[in-house]
């Protein structure tokens, strides 16, 4: 690698907006996230609100009559 052309690189706390905070890797010297894995639905096992597909379309043909 070329010298003095690559950012430094920094041992820093990353900060979520939920409170959580964990060391990374990074150019930035703080650096802060909406969020993380403490408060993200995916990895909190909180539930999706899902659609009932078949309804919409049964509701989008009866509108436009193309049943």
């Amino acid at each position: 690698m070329k010298k003095e052309i690559h950012p430094k690189y920094f041992r820093t706390t990353a900060t979520c907006a939920c409170g959580n905070s964990f060391e990374i890797g990074s150019t930035k010297e703080n650096v802060r996230v909406e969020v993380c894995s403490k408060c993200h639905p995916f990895y909190t096992g909180s539930k999706l609100r899902t659609v009932d597909a078949g309804g919409r379309v049964e509701r989008f043909k009866k509108k436009f009559g193309l049943d």
